[in-house]
């Protein structure tokens, strides 16, 4: 799988002092293994050729040279492995020297990147062997003519998405580092070959700056550090490596680490991230220099999470769910404040959606400490209407204490059948859109009566695939689930259930195991016959399917290929691409419906208001993206 995917390697290999020999073969020998491990780009910590603690013998002119000896023979050994490597090695230019990372690929030294801050203070005296890196110039080293400076950056020519910048250890340290003009310039993957010593709370430091510099760049970073051979004279470096894209850490190795770090960064992935930011600027604020890269296959060692829209760490979910809640009952309750309403009127079904939504009203309700009998949530029972959801959605309001009232809408539905001559036998679409609607009317009148209004219930996922009746369930006057998809929902209930207490955790877990229905046509046995899931698609399906469409923009292909990995346990491919093609054909389909949306608050980060992260045109055509799928 390409898709704009491309392994990457920060290697700490083990080092002698002064001994660029030595010191060569190890780079040679972690090059060797990266290459067999399919890596396309690898980067080596800070002057790694003669090891960065080699002091005032910087100023000799036998180390000096046999770093470019040790960088030519290593060019020459490596010439054919498809591979860009980033070398650290002192660099001399007339009466000055420069800490340099030599970019090199299949025997072609391509440039010097070189290091612009230049520390000298507590432990670092830089300074007294090195000279700040000159934007531009063009030096011959290792029998070649190249440039050197800190404003350089490497596009691929065979895979556009990947262009390289290089900025060492310091640079990274300071107000304004050069990666920042070096992504501006296109670089959408950042090396940094450091010789970062190890002191009491600086690991976490580190971790925080590498992780914030990939995330203000929309770029992939990757830190190198110096480790086992630095002298330990007075400091210790323990090899801690970094790989981050976009504010995430992908990997990172422990202390004291010798070897390869390695995962797969998302290239084209950031460069969606810069299309769809328009405060990203692009400068041309660097020289290019391209190169040529057949990339090997690979094994894909990144995760790609089956749910992305719920954290993997229990922690983070129970956190992440608090404050979702919170952002809803906070959205309702500024709601409530301007239109002074002490009431709120919902239809409660037993099912996930109104659960939730309840939960969140009550919340609000509590915040502004109104009397939760202002709550008047209804049951309306028809035709489909199963005996265990009537009685949870009764429990649950019981429990909250809030206003139940229980309003049947068989009579009235069955009169709209005789006004309309429609058979009552006929189970299609009138059948089940009359009772949504009923239950909509309802609803409204029942909110005039109290002088309040409706809370909607539906969520993003529903909203996504067109699954609301027009005119029926889709509207409301504000909807508190609106930007939550199914796959949180059920996440949501469940928090709720762990946190309530037993009793209404209890019957929380009920509500969590009842198949999502409509429950609009006629039980069997007692039982639910119209499973949703069954009808348009699995929802942690369509929930991978939205995420990556609306946050990414990806293509068919790639979303298939992705879910190909993340659910290579549960669906086979025909059945990821049926429900591809499904979702595509209904998101296109059902524009309109989601152009009428009330209110609601935007709690992550897709959303499909058209006041806010979404405007489409009704009238788009799906056919580019069914056809791709298709040809899949």
């Amino acid at each position: 799988m390409d898709d704009g995917f491309i392994k990457v390697a920060a290697a700490t290999p083990s080092i002698h002092i002064a001994d660029c020999v030595y010191n060569e073969n190890a780079v040679y020998e972690l090059m060797k293994e990266a290459a067999s491990r399919g890596v396309g780009v690898i980067v080596f910590p800070e002057l790694c050729l003669t090891g960065y603690t080699c002091g005032d013998l910087f100023r000799d002119r036998t180390l000096i040279s046999a770093a470019e000896k040790a960088l030519a023979e290593l060019m020459d050994k490596t010439k054919k492995m498809d591979m860009l490597a980033v070398v650290g090695l002192p660099v001399p230019v007339g009466a000055d020297l420069y800490n340099c990372a030599a970019v090199f690929c299949k025997g072609k030294l391509l440039g010097l990147a070189a290091k612009s801050n230049i520390p000298n203070y507590t432990e670092f005296y830089e300074a007294r062997h090195f000279t700040a890196s000159p934007e531009y110039i063009e030096i011959s080293f290792c029998g070649q003519t190249v440039p050197l400076g800190n404003r350089l950056v490497f596009p691929c020519r065979s895979m556009p998405e990947l262009v390289v910048g290089v900025e060492i250890c310091e640079d990274l340290w300071v107000p304004v580092p050069p990666s920042s003009s070096l992504a501006q310039s296109g670089a959408t993957l950042i090396l940094n070959p450091s010789a970062s010593d190890e002191i009491i709370g600086k690991s976490p430091y580190r971790r925080t700056l590498v992780r914030a510099q990939s995330g203000r760049l929309l770029a992939a970073y990757v830190y190198a550090d110096a480790g086992e051979g630095e002298s330990s004279s007075d400091l210790v470096y323990t090899g801690h490596n970094i790989i981050a894209e976009n504010g995430s850490i992908l990997a990172e190795s422990g202390h004291f680490f010798t070897g390869l770090t390695t995962n797969d960064v998302d290239l084209q992935r950031m460069l969606q991230e810069r299309l769809r930011t328009t405060t990203w600027s692009n400068a041309k604020l660097a020289h290019e220099i391209p190169f040529d890269l057949k990339l090997s296959p690979f094994e894909m060692e990144r995760r790609i999470p089956a749910l992305p829209f719920v954290p993997d760490d229990d922690k983070d979910l129970s956190e992440r769910c608090e404050m979702i809640l919170n952002l809803q009952a906070s959205g309702l309750r500024t709601r409530l404040m301007h239109t002074k309403s002490k009431c709120v009127v919902m239809g409660i079904s037993g099912g996930l959606d109104s659960t939730l939504a309840l939960l969140v009203i009550a919340r609000a309700f509590d915040s502004l400490q109104l009397d939760r009998k202002g709550i008047h949530a209804i049951s309306m029972p028809g035709f489909g209407t199963t005996t265990r959801t009537k009685s949870n959605a009764q429990k649950l309001s019981e429990l909250l204490g809030v206003t139940f009232q229980e309003i049947s809408i068989n009579a009235a539905v069955n009169q709209h059948f005789k006004d309309i001559e429609h058979d009552p036998e006929v189970h299609d679409v009138t059948y089940e859109n009359s009772q949504a609607r009923e239950r909509t009317q309802v609803l409204m009148d029942i909110a005039n009566q109290c002088g309040g209004f409706v809370i909607g219930t539906g969520d993003l996922s529903e909203l996504a695939l067109g699954w609301a009746t027009y005119n029926g369930d889709i509207m409301s006057m504000y909807g508190v689930n609106c930007s939550i998809p199914k796959t949180l929902v059920r996440h949501l209930v469940h928090h709720a259930a762990m946190t309530g207490g037993e009793e209404i955790g209890s019957l929380l877990e009920d509500v969590l195991a009842t198949p999502v229905s409509p429950e609009l046509l006629p039980p069997v046995d007692g039982k639910i016959s119209q499973e949703t899931e069954n009808i348009v698609g699995p929802y942690e399906l369509h929930d991978f399917f939205l995420y990556y469409i609306l946050r990414f923009g990806f293509t068919p292909g790639k979303i298939f290929r992705m879910a190909q990995r993340a659910f290579a346990q549960t669906y086979d491919d025909e059945t990821l691409k049926k429900w591809l093609t499904n979702f595509y054909r209904r998101f296109f389909m059902h524009q309109f419906k989601r152009n009428s949306l009330p209110d609601g608050p935007k709690v992550g980060s897709v959303t499909l208001s058209q006041r806010g992260d979404w405007r489409m045109p009704s009238d788009a055509s799906a056919r580019l993206w069914l056809d791709e799928v298709e040809a899949l």
